[in-house]
């Protein structure tokens, strides 16, 4: 099943392909790519499992782009208040700070170009209205970190906002806070009828 919205603003593709897509009948797909920075790789939230999949996101992000698909990323941002927030109260350790190392993206996975939408919650609302803007998206997928906050929390969030779109996210290009935390997460997704790849 495709899903067509009304033609909106999307600064990667010019009018010339998205007539070219209306006329040939292709169909987008879209790739999410979720907080992919160094604090949740290896800074203060870093692990080895988030570690492990660096190199399968960025194989993945350039099949989208060698295939002209849409990419989309998403990036943590927090202030010097962090602590002060429900958030920091709940997980008081510092991280993604806007303008520090840790904020980031990690080397070698944003492409230029690309829209990032800057969050400072674990979903985007603006992210799943920038993609609903796009025409004829055939399904969108998300890939990156956490699995078990940030991936599941914008999963769910794009999937109320375009419900006839598939949402799939690939297991192997996610990490959780534990593996645990990570399997937990696919589970919860697959519930809400979210296909889960290379589990």
């Amino acid at each position: 099943m495709f899903y067509t919205v009304p033609k909106g603003y999307f600064p990667n593709f010019t009018p010339k392909f998205q007539m070219i897509n209306r006329i040939t009948g292709n169909y987008m797909k879209v790739l999410i790519v979720v907080d992919m920075q160094n604090d949740f790789v290896d800074g203060a939230l870093g692990s080895s499992e988030a570690m492990h999949i660096v190199e399968p996101v960025k194989a993945k992000i350039a099949t989208y782009k060698a295939n002209g698909d849409a990419i989309f990323y998403t990036q943590d941002t927090h202030t010097e208040q962090y602590l002060e927030t429900q958030e920091g109260k709940r997980l008081p350790v510092t991280h993604c700070i806007k303008g520090t190392p840790g904020w980031d993206l990690v080397p070698g996975v944003y492409l230029d170009g690309c829209p990032l939408v800057e969050k400072p919650a674990f979903g985007s609302l603006e992210l799943a209205e920038k993609i609903s803007r796009l025409e004829s998206v055939e399904f969108i997928e998300l890939v990156g970190l956490c699995t078990d906050i940030c991936v599941i929390s914008n999963a769910l969030i794009v999937k109320a906002r375009m419900p006839e779109i598939p949402i799939r996210v690939d297991a192997s290009c996610c990490a959780g806070v534990t593996p645990e935390s990570h399997r937990n997460a696919l589970q919860a997704m697959k519930m809400c009828q979210i296909e889960i790849l290379n589990e």
